[in-house]
């Protein structure tokens, strides 16, 4: 089968255009045929082997896949050979076949596109998980978000819109800003590129705790990190929740003295971890969505295309935190 292919750690220019032996489902797992892979910041990592797990080269990258199911394996019941699906794998999305267990596929109605199956499950599943089982959001409550012009911020905006929350979007450009307040964001601020020194650190802190108010907000969700997530924490209001969810601009050292102060509490977000442990509560959440969806409350924005040749061009548009929205390798182009 064709597959972008990691032969060893590096960037996205160290990818090719190649063949991979045909997988085959086993006990319990179902073979799909990949019509589109959606890219996430985690694809960056993994080809780096600096995620949480380390594939076994070669490898190709991708984990949030839509297409078609080819075969059923052992024990499977409730899939047959032609249902249309979207699900998530560790690694090899950007293939054309993957093995994906049958617990972690969903149904894809007939009127969605393979590239908004691709998009739905690991941002929107992650913001969901983040703001109901993490946050315990609440209608009038205030949330900010940041990078909220991304895949997983602009699910939390959406979300937050959805669940009656005050969101207050947090970017790096003019342009994202204005793709924030589209999406639904009552509130955009624009922070600048860090590192962030003593002062940069004290005025952003000062711009978000204006935004949020007298009484703070009430919810931090951060796929962000690095020198922003500080300011974000001093944001905060009495026994406000501060959700980490990535680190793409380093991982965060906060002065724990503020959540004495504040009595917030920091919890951590790892939507993979839930799914493994907690399948029949994803199962709900995922429901939870498709239900929003079609009510018109969520829908994907996908922003750019690209042919299975030029993933590494699309992972390489994610390491320079340039994407908006969602960016979705299509496998029939």
């Amino acid at each position: 089968m064709r597959a972008l292919i990691s032969n060893a750690p590096g960037g996205p220019e160290t990818l090719i255009l190649g063949e991979l032996p045909d997988p085959v489902a086993g006990e319990g797992e179902v073979l799909v045929r990949v019509k589109a892979c959606a890219v996430n910041f985690p694809d960056v990592l993994i080809i780096e082997d600096k995620y949480q797990f380390r594939p076994e080269r070669p490898f190709a990258p991708g984990g949030e896949i839509a297409g078609v199911i080819e075969a059923v394996g052992a024990g499977v019941t409730g899939w047959q050979v032609g249902d249309r699906v979207f699900g998530w794998v560790l690694a090899n999305g950007m293939a054309e076949l993957a093995k994906v267990k049958a617990n972690d596929l969903f149904r894809l109605p007939a009127h969605r596109s393979f590239a908004e199956g691709a998009s739905i499950l690991l941002t929107y599943g992650t913001a969901i998980h983040a703001l109901l089982d993490r946050g315990q959001a609440k209608p009038g409550e205030t949330m900010l978000v940041l990078g909220a012009a991304g895949g997983v911020g602009v699910a939390a905006i959406e979300l937050g819109k959805a669940l009656g929350l005050r969101v207050i979007a947090a970017v790096s450009s003019e342009e994202k800003a204005a793709f924030a307040r589209e999406v639904g964001a009552d509130e955009a601020l624009i922070y600048g590129r860090g590192p962030l020194d003593r002062d940069a650190s004290k005025a952003l802190a000062n711009m978000f705790k204006q935004a949020a108010g007298p009484d703070g907000a009430q919810i931090v969700f951060d796929p962000v990190g690095g020198d922003y997530a500080e300011p974000a924490l001093r944001s905060l209001g009495w026994e406000g929740r501060y959700l980490v969810v990535g680190f793409p601009a380093g991982i965060p050292r906060l002065p724990l003295n503020l959540t004495l102060l504040k009595s917030c509490d920091i919890r951590g977000v790892f939507w993979g971890a839930f799914v493994e442990r907690s399948p029949d509560a994803n199962r709900t959440n995922v429901d939870r969505l498709m239900a929003m969806w079609d009510a018109g409350q969520i829908s994907p924005r996908i922003t750019a295309t690209y042919a299975l040749a030029r993933g590494g061009d699309a992972i390489a548009a994610m390491s320079g935190r340039a994407v908006m929205g969602k960016i979705v390798v299509l496998l029939d182009e």
